[in-house]
């Protein structure tokens, strides 16, 4: 099969690497090059198993113990990345540096919720909905690479959306055919138009005729990611889709130093709204 190749190359280079690292860099490369071929079935082989409800790091509110800010902000992590990654990455301090409020919660969104078929109803139940009852005045979605195609697929399977915005950072978007068929077709727009009998299982091609044909009173969806980031080719082609102000880039790859870089800006733009929810203290 034509992945073999591919997914051993990485292997060889973590050889001296230790060991936790070995195995983190292994698994993101095999994933990034399973996903990308569309040979999925060997890398959810990978995947730690879906357990409900999806569990969440809460970091502390920026409103004080038993307090709660206005906007509370879904983070969404990578295939095989943990929430704890987005606190060892400075996530809650960006934020603070920025002047900005909001809580935050870190779902462990990964690759097993992919397979199963359970992301999309996990995310909703065990995450936004809780979010909605407890009287947050807005929910954002922010993934990261397989975060972001969660984020997006959540827009695309929710209609009438409960969530108020989506921030997708280098989101992984679909296998490479279904690029190919949008690319043969005129572009997603004209791949979508002239879609005869659209496949109501297929999460890709629903993500992308969302972002081809989004619903009147959709949220707003931004993007990032890094000019030499592995699926940056795709996130050009979804950035044609969007307003321009919704669109950004950085220096880097497929990696923390980029994200952290996107994550810092949007903080500072702060679509949201900033502050303590009424009755609790700052």
């Amino acid at each position: 099969m034509s992945f073999v190749r591919p997914l051993f190359r990485p292997l060889a280079r973590a050889a001296f690497q230790p060991r936790r690292r070995l195995l983190l860099t292994t698994a993101a490369s095999a994933s990034a090059t399973l996903l990308t071929t569309g040979c999925s079935t060997v890398a959810l082989m990978l995947a730690r198993p879906a357990t409900t409800p999806m569990p969440t790091l809460r970091p502390p509110s920026p409103c004080g113990a038993g307090g709660r800010a206005q906007t509370l902000l879904v983070l969404l992590p990578g295939a095989y990345s943990t929430p704890q990654e987005f606190i060892d990455n400075g996530t809650p301090a960006a934020l603070r540096a920025a002047g900005r409020r909001a809580d935050l919660c870190i779902a462990d969104s990964h690759l097993g919720y992919v397979g199963d078929g359970s992301l999309v109803r996990r995310l909703h139940d065990d995450v936004v909905a809780p979010a909605r009852a407890a009287g947050y005045a807005q929910v954002w979605l922010v993934g990261i690479s397989l975060g972001g195609y969660a984020a997006l697929a959540y827009l695309a399977r929710n209609p009438g959306a409960r969530v108020d915005g989506v921030f997708a950072i280098a989101p992984y978007l679909g296998r490479r055919t279904q690029l190919r068929d949008m690319a043969a077709a005129g572009g997603p727009r004209a791949w979508n138009q002239g879609l005869a009998a659209p496949d109501p299982q297929d999460l890709d091609q629903a993500i992308w005729r969302w972002l081809a044909a989004p619903p009147a009173d959709a949220p707003p969806v931004y993007l990032g990611w890094g000019r030499e980031d592995r699926f940056a080719d795709t996130c050009a082609v979804a950035a044609t889709l969007l307003p321009p102000e919704r669109v950004s880039q950085v220096a880097g790859g497929h990696d923390w130093p980029p994200w952290r870089a996107l994550l810092a800006q949007w903080f500072q733009q702060a679509p949201w709204p900033s502050g303590c929810a009424v009755g609790t203290v700052a």
